[in-house]
């Protein structure tokens, strides 16, 4: 596994594996084939409800937790210094872990009292800050951030943000937030890089998969980790979750990779933190 490395040192697997919708009984067992077949970074998310489930596949598998680089998020109904400290109190007790080697702001807009974001958003920061300060949390960053999301929290924050995990893929790769982010310092990670079915069986995806001896996951994978961000994949099957970590030993063209930074909007999950 290769590593990217963050701006207080720590090291990140450039591959992650993703486990939204992961739940229910099946999910032990395929956080367990996860680490199995090779992977060491698992992100989840306290409203992904499967910490648990995430837990009990890491405790399960043999692999020592200080192999594994686990991420867990705060979700937007917890945006205050005490809801942002019970969260992730809650998730460490369902982890099984003593300590989280990164914890992030999931969303940068509340549900409610939204003129106050930028209280609350700075609010929860101060908690993250402290966990980090007291050794509970080995990075702290936020998901979903857009640049002016971003401004007013790193002009006030006394530790900034490390990572930003955006949706990303080849049809989607908002590239001023990413700009924004690396320019700042902070690890860009991708959510949804492979993008759904649409962009899969995009033609161009899939004309570039033939060329290089790839699939079409394989692109959009190495599409993320050529512009230095780091892809989060999630998947059921084995082979894929095998697939998806075979993606060192390419890169992608510079007139192709032009190609795929200027598709059209596809594969968009709809998802915008500005908006409901």
């Amino acid at each position: 596994m290769e590593y990217f490395t963050l701006y207080n040192g720590v090291k990140i697997p450039k591959v992650g594996f993703g486990t939204y919708k992961v739940i229910d009984q099946s999910a032990q067992g395929i956080v367990e084939t996860a680490l199995s077949v090779g992977y060491r970074h698992l992100d989840t998310a306290r409203m992904y409800m499967n910490e648990k489930e995430v837990g009990a596949g890491i405790a399960a598998s043999g692999v020592a937790r200080k192999d594994i680089f686990l991420t867990t998020k705060v979700w937007r109904d917890d945006l205050s210094y005490d809801d942002t400290m019970a969260s992730v109190e809650n998730s460490l007790k369902d982890l099984g872990t003593d300590y989280l080697d990164l914890c992030l702001l999931h969303w940068p807009m509340p549900e409610t009292d939204r003129e106050k974001w930028q209280e609350k958003d700075l609010s929860a920061w101060r908690a993250l800050e402290k966990l980090y300060k007291e050794n509970v949390i080995r990075a702290i960053g936020v998901s979903n951030f857009l640049p002016h999301h971003l401004m007013p929290l790193m002009k006030e924050a006394e530790v900034t943000p490390m990572v930003n995990q955006l949706e990303y893929h080849p049809g989607y790769c908002q590239a001023h937030a990413v700009h924004y982010s690396q320019q700042q310092g902070l690890l860009v990670e991708a959510w949804s890089p492979l993008g759904r079915t649409r962009v899969l069986e995009d033609a161009l995806v899939l004309e570039l998969a033939e060329k290089y001896g790839k699939t079409p996951a394989q692109i959009c994978l190495r599409f993320a980790l050529d512009n230095h961000v780091l892809p989060l994949p999630k998947s059921s099957s084995a082979e894929r979750m095998k697939a998806n970590l075979d993606i060192f030993d390419f890169t992608i063209s510079p007139e192709d990779m032009s190609r795929l930074m200027c598709m059209p909007q596809t594969g968009w999950g709809g998802h915008h933190p500005d908006t409901f």
